[in-house]
């Protein structure tokens, strides 16, 4: 406790001409001035009779510093105090009174052993107590002399999230000041290994202890505990919780979801465009204009108009798309749709759909046109291997023209690592005379500076990497060429009709159909396409 500089006024009880009374004494530092209601009381505990009413006249004359109380000798009262105990049993104060004249101090033992008669036992201040009762005292006074320790509150344990929990619909601005509506913010992305929350502990807080020695118990604290799905990893302390897979994360309910697989209903306004690094699932329709772009497939329940459509690995579009002469279709793996029209399609395994209308479809591996129309109509089509199709071309002459045996991509990637190749022999050749003209000069015992030793060790780890590095390129160069060989033997299969006027390439081969063909397929036969029977 800090040191008592304010005194307030005081009184003693005092002989005087004729018989006793009370001496007061004024404050000091601001201290407060003796009042009746603290002389009555005093009175009151020191068993004194008084006349309250004379008390009172006394106390408001001005300038009185005595109150006459009575005749005779003035009786001897000792040092006494009055202890108050706070309702909380966390503050204990006494108010001491001053001996009469002829009365004396009370030991600071003896106060002590009436605190713990009252069973006060925690937080005596004894610095306080050692300053009034070695001094002159502090009288009239409310001194602390015990004081309750209170309870330190904890607090409740705290779940800190590690992405947006509340989505709303916000349109991206562009550096113009524009707003882009079709990107909305609407997805929460999350890698492997991502940390999606943490729990913050709970603090319990500590106890207190009041002036009787009781113990007093903090307030109660909740817990938390992490509520999670499928996908989601909870660490050994249980307060960490990561994702187990490259999706999108989500809050409902105070339970964390990771899926891999992002679900909408419409792709329109009311979603923006769709960049997710899982799968995507529509379970109705993509307006005009719109973009899905997915790492993994893309499934849609309904209809694609002129939108764009990008997956790493399938597109599923069971009701078809009308691509309006913009729509763009792009898959890493298969493409399946009810209807391709005015569409730009491209899958880097097989197509399957029942109808292609004024299209540009390319399949890596084969395109398959079949079910209760199964034609191409109008556009240019193409596969790797094989194109299969019920109906081909069209009676009114629509051109239209199917291609196999060629992909492109792969075509590139061969003529490419073929020029590889060639500069990379060009450096071995180059390479070689010179470190064959050291050995030769070395064994004959000639002599060679650092500069040149370094040289030629790097011209003969330069030699060994090319010629790694040849042998990878040979050994893919070889695989490329497999995949040509077979792409020579591809076909294009007709199951009912084909009209006049369709073009057929096979390879670097190609013709225009002058005449109806029926239930036939075409090879390339003798450096020409050629009908057989199926």
């Amino acid at each position: 406790m800090g040191q008592i500089v304010m005194k307030n006024g005081y009184f003693q009880l005092v002989k005087i001409p004729g018989g006793f009374g009370l001496k007061i004494y004024d404050a000091e530092a601001g201290g407060k001035e003796v009042t009746l209601e603290d002389i009555l009381l005093y009175l009151d505990h020191a068993g004194i009779v008084y006349d309250a009413v004379s008390v009172k006249k006394l106390m408001m004359q001005p300038g009185q510093d005595v109150i006459m109380l009575g005749i005779g000798e003035c009786p001897v009262v000792h040092e006494k105090y009055i202890l108050r105990t706070s309702e909380d049993s966390m503050l204990v104060t006494a108010r001491f009174y001053p001996p009469s004249e002829n009365g004396s101090r009370m030991p600071m033992e003896e106060f002590v052993r009436d605190l713990a008669s009252a069973n006060i036992v925690y937080g005596i201040q004894m610095q306080i107590l050692q300053a009034h009762f070695r001094s002159v005292g502090v009288y009239c006074t409310d001194l602390p002399v015990a004081q309750g320790k209170p309870p330190r509150h904890g607090r409740d344990a705290e779940i800190v999230y590690y992405f947006n929990t509340d989505l709303h619909i916000q349109p991206t601005e562009r550096e113009d000041g524009s707003v882009d509506f079709f990107n909305l913010n609407m997805i929460n992305h999350c890698r492997k290994g991502d940390v999606l929350a943490r729990i913050i502990p709970e603090d319990v807080g500590e106890p207190g202890i009041n002036v009787n020695g009781a113990h007093i118990k903090p307030r109660d604290v909740k817990r938390a505990v992490l509520k999670f799905a499928n996908y989601i990893e909870l660490s050994e302390d249980k307060l960490l919780i990561t994702s187990k897979v490259d999706g999108h994360v989500m809050l409902v309910d105070d339970k964390v979801f990771v899926s891999n697989v992002y679900e909408v209903e419409n792709v329109d306004m009311s979603t923006g465009n769709i960049d997710f690094e899982g799968s995507v699932q529509v379970n109705g329709n993509v307006a005009s204009n719109f973009i899905i772009n997915a790492l993994g497939n893309v499934i849609i329940n309904g209809v694609v108009e002129g939108a764009h459509i990008k997956a790493g690995g399938n597109i599923i579009i069971a009701r078809g798309m009308n691509g309006m002469t913009k729509g763009t279709l792009e898959a890493g793996g298969d493409i399946v749709a009810k209807f391709i029209e005015n569409a730009n399609v491209k899958a880097g395994g097989y197509v399957r759909t029942e109808a292609i209308l004024h299209s540009q479809v390319s399949a890596g591996v084969e395109l398959e046109v079949n079910g209760r129309k199964g034609f191409i109509t109008g556009g240019h089509v193409q596969a790797g291997n094989c194109i299969k199709v019920k109906t081909l071309g069209a009676a009114m002459g629509t051109s239209t023209i199917v291609e196999v045996g060629v992909d492109q991509d792969v075509k590139n990637e061969y003529i490419n690592l073929q020029k590889d190749m060639t500069e990379i022999v060009k450096i071995i050749k180059n390479t070689q005379p010179v470190i064959a003209n050291f050995m030769e000069k070395k064994a004959k015992g000639a002599r060679f500076t650092e500069e040149q030793i370094k040289y030629i060790k790097s011209a003969a780890q330069l030699l060994e990497m090319k010629k790694k590095e040849l042998a990878e390129k040979n050994e893919h160069a070889n695989a490329l060429q497999e995949q040509i060989e077979i792409q020579r033997k591809a076909e294009v299969v007709v199951q009912d009709i084909v009209y006049p006027g369709t073009t057929i390439i096979i390879g670097d081969v190609s013709t225009i159909l002058k005449s109806e063909h029926h239930y036939c397929k075409f090879e390339r036969i003798g450096g020409e396409v050629k009908s057989v029977p199926m």
